[in-house]
């Protein structure tokens, strides 16, 4: 592993807009080798656009092949950058097919800079004594070990670059337990936890970066489910998170590390 620079690390509140703007240019992550998660739909796609926008080759793995091959045409009707689709649905991985990834992305890359876990499901809203095994089984195999597999097969490939990152997708229903956010709010306190362990474990041998982002409502599928009384028009939309996710996958946010975001207060400071 390389060595990190400095011990000194900064807090969630040194972070501010000036830091964000700084990334706001349209190379501010040229040539960097991006991985996305759910890439397809809502914020990984905007996320997918943003980055391939900023000059990185994105990796876009999702579920349903055509709507990542339509994300990546807008990419290579829009960039110069080197787009791949590998669709995989989340709920099949395992610790050999992860690996096959990764090796996949090193033949065609030679190289990884960030991982944007970004999939996730919402499972069913109702109660713990109620919530069917195999929706549970499922939304943690997607939400959680999914993550757990990606981090561990990607993680030496994000040790070879000079500022490797992963950014894992939280929510404030797994930093508080709220009733009948089931197996999603249980999938995400674990995901806090996951991010907190790998960086504690990291943050004196490595230079690699990890966070968790919690977008808060946002004008996707998955709130149109939860919320499905709520006017889509009074949350925000996917593409307005995306000046702190191209921040902390960019090399620029070095001093930040194992901190847990919420995007919507970073961006309206």
């Amino acid at each position: 592993m390389t060595q990190p620079e400095s011990s000194t690390l900064l807090s969630r509140t040194d972070l501010t807009l000036d830091h964000l703007q700084q990334a706001q240019t349209n190379d501010a992550l040229s040539g960097q080798v991006i991985v996305v998660t759910g890439a397809g739909d809502g914020i990984g796609k905007a996320a997918a656009l943003d980055f391939a926008s900023a000059g990185a080759h994105v990796v876009l793995i999702g579920r349903t092949q055509d709507k990542l091959e339509a994300v990546y045409d807008q990419i290579e009707a829009t960039t110069q950058t080197e787009p791949i689709i590998l669709p995989l649905d989340l709920n099949d991985l395992t610790t050999e097919s992860a690996q096959e990834l990764a090796h996949g992305i090193e033949q065609t890359y030679g190289r990884l800079d960030g991982v944007l876990l970004n999939a996730s499901l919402l499972g069913d809203k109702m109660s713990i004594t109620q919530y069917p095994p195999k929706v549970w089984s499922t939304v943690m195999n997607v939400n959680l070990n999914s993550a757990f597999h990606l981090t561990q097969a990607l993680l030496p490939l994000l040790e070879v670059s000079p500022a490797g990152r992963i950014i894992y997708t939280t929510s404030s229903v797994g930093r508080e337990g709220r009733a009948y956010w089931g197996a999603y709010a249980v999938s995400k306190f674990a995901t806090e936890g996951l991010m907190q362990t790998l960086a504690d474990e990291l943050k004196n041998i490595s230079r690699v970066r990890v966070h968790c982002i919690n977008p808060g409502g946002t004008r996707t599928a998955m709130r149109a489910k939860a919320y499905p009384g709520e006017d889509p028009k009074t949350v925000p939309a996917p593409e307005s998170h995306m000046p702190l996710y191209r921040y902390l996958l960019s090399p620029l946010s070095q001093d930040f590390h194992g901190i847990s975001w919420d995007a919507r207060d970073c961006l309206s400071q």
